[in-house]
């Protein structure tokens, strides 16, 4: 059943968000789907793997130990319950990030053939890494949705790679997207509002 509720929720989520941008931003749907570019970031390119085989291990493992072997065995229902809660405001930002910001990609690089503007509108308001703070959000429900302790050992080890990465794309947008040192005093959070 939970496993179940996870599928539904994610396959919804990357549908929706799918034919949105098919709609209404296309260059954007293109631009996700890159798998290089040669202004990227050398250290993302190190960074982008290492976070895709996170989450392959991660969406491996939770299953194999909740389901197949039980090693996480005697999660509370309430625990259940407040892992697929987390999910909602992390389907929020994760659809939002993509329908604020034309410009959200997955390689940390300036856009300069899309003419790159900061976005400042909408979730970027309110932190100034949504998408971020979607995933975030994804892994802390979701294991405790399943309830896999692997899963959580899995997650805090993505949410510091996630952490390195917000370090090393705040610099860069500082010194290369024009606006957004303002943007910075603008929006005072980067992923947590009122902590960090």
């Amino acid at each position: 059943m939970r496993d179940g509720v996870f599928n539904a929720w994610f396959i919804t989520l990357s549908v929706a968000t799918t034919i949105h941008l098919l709609r209404s931003n296309p260059s954007l749907l293109t631009e996700k789907i890159k798998p290089d570019a040669s202004n990227q970031k050398g250290w993302d390119k190190y960074l982008v793997p290492s976070l895709v085989i996170g989450f392959l291990i991660w969406i491996i493992i939770m299953p194999l130990d909740a389901k197949r072997f039980g090693w996480s065995a005697g999660f509370p229902l309430w625990l259940k319950i407040l892992g697929g809660t987390i999910l909602l405001p992390s389907s929020f930002f994760l659809y939002r990030a993509n329908s604020d910001n034309a410009f959200v990609s997955p390689l940390v690089r300036i856009q300069e053939e899309r003419s790159q503007t900061v976005i400042s509108t909408g979730v970027y308001g309110f932190v100034r890494h949504s998408m971020y703070l979607g995933g975030v959000l994804l892994l802390l429900g979701t294991p405790k949705l399943l309830g896999s302790y692997f899963g959580f050992i899995v997650s805090g080890l993505m949410a510091l790679l996630l952490i390195v990465r917000i370090v090393g794309e705040e610099a860069m947008l500082v010194e290369e997207l024009k606006g957004y040192a303002d943007y910075r005093e603008k929006v005072k959070y980067r992923l947590l509002p009122y902590i960090w």
